[in-house]
């Protein structure tokens, strides 16, 4: 089993930036594949980025490419997203989820999801 608690959303001026946490319980964290995903109101969650479980394999959604950075420490257990340059349509909630053996852009095939955390970009 694996716990996730994401932290550090807000509000934020369009440009402006926020970073992400997102905090596991559990054994052979490492070993998870992390990712983020978003879900604005009234639209359908979409996935943001994903990382493995060594930090050195990564892919981004085509609309937050060049903006965010995930990256990982193991050693805290620990998923980050940095976002940059923020947009009002990247007002969301973010999910951290975790899987052992799935790395990819489909939301279902991850077992562990965080209860998100509310960014809010205003214009």
């Amino acid at each position: 089993q694996v716990q996730l608690v994401e932290s550090g959303g807000g509000l934020v001026q369009a440009g402006g930036s926020l970073r992400l946490s997102c905090a596991a319980s559990g054994r052979t964290y490492s070993g998870y594949y992390m990712a983020w995903f978003r879900q604005a109101p009234g639209k359908e969650r979409e996935f943001v980025s994903v990382i493995s479980g060594n930090g050195g394999r990564f892919d981004y959604a085509d609309s937050v490419k060049g903006r965010f950075t995930i990256s990982r420490e193991n050693a805290k257990n620990t998923v980050y997203l940095r976002m940059n340059r923020l947009k009002p349509e990247d007002t969301a909630v973010y999910y951290c989820a975790a899987d052992s053996r799935y790395y990819g852009r489909n939301g279902n095939d991850y077992d562990y999801w965080g209860q998100g955390a509310q960014v809010t970009v205003s214009s």
